[in-house]
């Protein structure tokens, strides 16, 4: 799959969401995971994502970044930093084109996204169920939506039934050879100049 996406929670507030989240992230080829203030024991002043309830170890096999504050998030050059939120502005997820570099963001099993983080989200998008669903849910959602869509499938058939049609087999460019593209250029140049060149002018 072409691309790259991270996935996150802002201010996780259960340790067995975010090991769930984690988990499906690693099972759909995120490139990373992480926590935006996430909540803290009152007893020990650890945070919830010290331990993870994953039996998969996934905290172990992609990177898992904690983050203070919404400022603090690193979003990659050219990447989008996606919300997933149940507003009026949200867009659709089935109407969503996923950019091919993405970090999605969710907000917390008791709160929203926080006012820092939408407004540093560039887009939004919801889920369009009739209410709101666990926030690990909702993130695998999301992430199977944009593996389905970018992951090179064969598009669904028409009629119930059907099998898909196999996508066409992708057809590489011939070899280039450079020398050869620039003794085309000059040839070309110099029959448009009017000029007829010579064997060691090309």
């Amino acid at each position: 799959m072409r691309g790259y996406f991270g996935i996150g929670i802002d201010s996780a507030s259960k340790a067995g969401n975010m090991g769930n989240l984690i988990r499906t992230a690693h099972a759909f080829g995120a490139s990373f995971a992480f926590a935006v203030n996430p909540k803290r024991f009152t007893h020990n002043g650890e945070m919830v994502t010290k331990e993870f309830t994953d039996t998969s170890k996934s905290h172990q096999q992609i990177p898992f970044f904690n983050y203070e504050t919404a400022a603090d998030v690193e979003v990659p050059q050219g990447c989008h930093l996606v919300g997933i939120e149940i507003c009026d502005e949200a867009i659709d997820l089935p109407s969503f084109k996923h950019p091919l570099q993405a970090v999605y963001v969710l907000g917390g099993e008791r709160s929203s996204l926080s006012d820092e983080m939408r407004e540093r989200c560039s887009q939004m998008i919801k889920i369009p169920t009739k209410f709101s669903l666990n926030v690990a849910t909702a993130g695998a959602i999301v992430m199977y939506d944009r593996h389905r869509l970018l992951g090179g499938y064969a598009d669904r058939p028409i009629v119930t039934g059907r099998a898909p049609d196999a996508k066409p087999v992708h057809v590489h460019g011939g070899v280039k050879d450079r020398h050869a593209l620039k003794r085309a250029r000059k040839l070309k140049e110099a029959l448009a100049a009017g000029n007829m060149p010579g064997k060691d002018d090309i």
